[in-house]
């Protein structure tokens, strides 16, 4: 079911929060729409998990204000997640322990994060990539207005990482959600991502992708910028080798502009 809402989904103002005496967050607004993505990116100790929190409500900002949009709905993809080696469960019967949905909706959301084929697979015999999918369903069942994803590519590989952010991109466009994803990587989410606020507790630079990846603050942040490497959006006319390089496509898939999945 697609998003109804029209409004700001999440919309935070000069949020200010200190604990134990060392300031984490100093200033920083956020607003995430309907069918917009936005990335948080910054450096180790920069903030990006309090402030996902913030969002989440599991935190209360000292200052500024969080305001939500009515009945708002949000799905959360957690950084990583352990499964006790002895936990006698399936994919399945975790979805299960969501509250949401039933047999057949189960099975669907599953099929529509490419991992149909592991419904009754033992959940501690799952990979990396195979686990972020999981999560990523049990997050989409909630049928959310709000994605909320905390480094959820971390340890997969460059082509995992792009397969799941082409993914999530693809899921925004079929049910009108908004995505917040924390990422440390902006050439790896450039594709999918609407807008980039880069922190370092404080709001260093936001906008555009191309824009922030050559913006000084970034450069002092991260050691490099990205003016030398190419923007690219949707309607993929190529793909990535085993080091995240762009190669152009020659079959006539390319030639009458098809969308390649990544």
């Amino acid at each position: 079911m697609a998003s109804l809402h029209t409004e700001p989904l999440i919309t935070l103002e000069n949020i200010h929060l200190t604990r134990h005496g060392k300031r984490l967050l100093d200033d920083v607004s956020l607003l995430v729409m309907p069918r917009q993505i936005v990335t948080l990116i910054g450096p180790n100790g920069a903030g990006k998990t309090t402030l996902v929190r913030v969002v989440l409500g599991l935190l209360q900002p000292d200052g500024g204000r969080v305001q939500r949009a009515g009945d708002l709905r949000v799905g959360y993809v957690p950084q990583r997640f352990v499964v006790p080696a002895n936990l006698p469960m399936d994919v399945d019967g975790f979805l299960l322990l969501s509250g949401a949905g039933d047999a057949r909706q189960r099975q669907q959301v599953l099929v529509d994060n490419g991992a149909g084929d592991l419904v009754r697979s033992p959940l501690r015999a799952l990979s990396g990539g195979e686990m972020q999918r999981v999560l990523l369903a049990r997050a989409m069942l909630r049928q959310p207005d709000l994605l909320v994803l905390d480094e959820p590519a971390q340890g997969l590989d460059v082509q995992g990482q792009e397969a799941f952010y082409a993914l999530i991109a693809r899921l925004r466009d079929t049910t009108g959600c908004g995505v917040l994803l924390v990422s440390h990587d902006l050439h790896l989410v450039m594709a999918a991502t609407d807008e980039v606020i880069c922190l370092e507790r404080h709001v260093c630079c936001v906008g555009r992708p191309e824009d922030v990846g050559v913006h000084p603050e970034y450069r002092r942040l991260f050691g490099r910028d990205l003016a030398g490497l190419a923007v690219y959006r949707h309607h993929h006319d190529h793909h990535h080798d085993l080091h995240g390089n762009i190669v152009p496509d020659k079959g006539p898939e390319a030639a009458a502009g098809g969308q390649r999945d990544e």
